[in-house]
């Protein structure tokens, strides 16, 4: 029995001795077996403040590349455009998707939320839009959009006959929102549009496109013969691309210019055209 706890004894010393935490340096005891722990590296300082990503030169020069951008590239009332009572130009669909090619992002839709009720005639949506980086494929910002058909501008329609509309609208809203994210671009445009518009006939339309038609008298004949002629090139592609009904067009150019085709708006005219159509979701 003497020589079991001989050997027990001693097993136990070894054990002692070979323990890391006894033999470390690190550790210290005081009188009232209290282990104090003590660092045998040498400390380093950590910051807790977030370092910039990029330099200022490198954030001022990507605030310059957009907006000279925006100022060469994108066209106004076409890509973008000032609605009254707004101190930042909306962003419309076709200029959200010129920045998405040039800086080069894919999108994804997916709907996250879906109302149909076809027996009270209530329609909702709402909609994620993705945009991946193509050359990284990392998700770059995320946008959410949505809207049914009880909104003002739609209440007064037949639900049934603008389902499309009202999920095409969705899903314009959480594009744009996603591109001013990822482009950091809300400095320079804003999506909120729609109620800030101008009812059609409302009795301020003609004064708006006096306006719009003075602001453009500019410029010699030959340059406002080529501008008009771009301008209606623009629009026919807009409505072909889209597949808006002639008939449709020729009504809501009649009614807002007093007009009755195409060939007949002037160039401010088209502009205005192309805003509204944009704003209330025809493309």
């Amino acid at each position: 029995m003497s020589d079991l706890k001989y050997k027990l004894a001693k097993k136990i010393n070894t054990i002692e001795a070979d323990d890391p935490i006894n033999n470390a340096e690190s550790i210290k005891k005081d009188t009232n077996n209290v282990i104090t722990l003590n660092s045998t590296e040498n400390n380093k300082s950590i910051s807790i403040v977030p370092d910039f990503a990029i330099t200022l030169n490198d954030a001022k020069n990507r605030v310059e590349l957009l907006q000279s951008f925006v100022k060469e590239m994108m066209i106004i009332n076409i890509d973008y455009g000032f609605i009254p009572s707004c101190s930042k130009p909306s962003l419309f669909k076709s200029g959200a998707e010129k920045l998405c090619d040039i800086f080069g992002f894919s999108k994804k839709i997916e709907i996250l939320n879906r109302v149909e009720d076809w027996e009270k005639a209530l329609f909702h949506y709402e909609i994620k839009t993705i945009l991946i980086n193509k050359k990284t494929g990392l998700i770059e910002a995320e946008g959410i959009g949505s809207c049914n058909n009880r909104e003002r501008k739609y209440k007064t329609q037949d639900g049934y006959s603008i389902v499309n509309n009202i999920l095409k609208m969705a899903k314009k809203r959480a594009f744009i929102d996603a591109v001013l994210s990822a482009t950091r671009s809300s400095g320079l445009f804003t999506q909120d549009m729609e109620d800030n518009l101008l009812p059609l006939n409302n009795g301020n339309d003609d004064k708006y496109i006096t306006k719009i038609q003075n602001n453009n008298t500019n410029g010699s004949a030959e340059t406002r013969y080529l501008q008009n002629k771009k301008y209606h090139y623009e629009l026919i592609s807009i409505i072909k691309e889209n597949n808006i009904p002639t008939s449709e067009i020729k009504e809501l150019i009649k009614k807002r210019y007093k007009v009755s085709q195409i060939k007949q708006l002037s160039s401010p005219q088209i502009c205005d055209f192309i805003k509204y159509l944009n704003i209330y979701n025809m493309i």
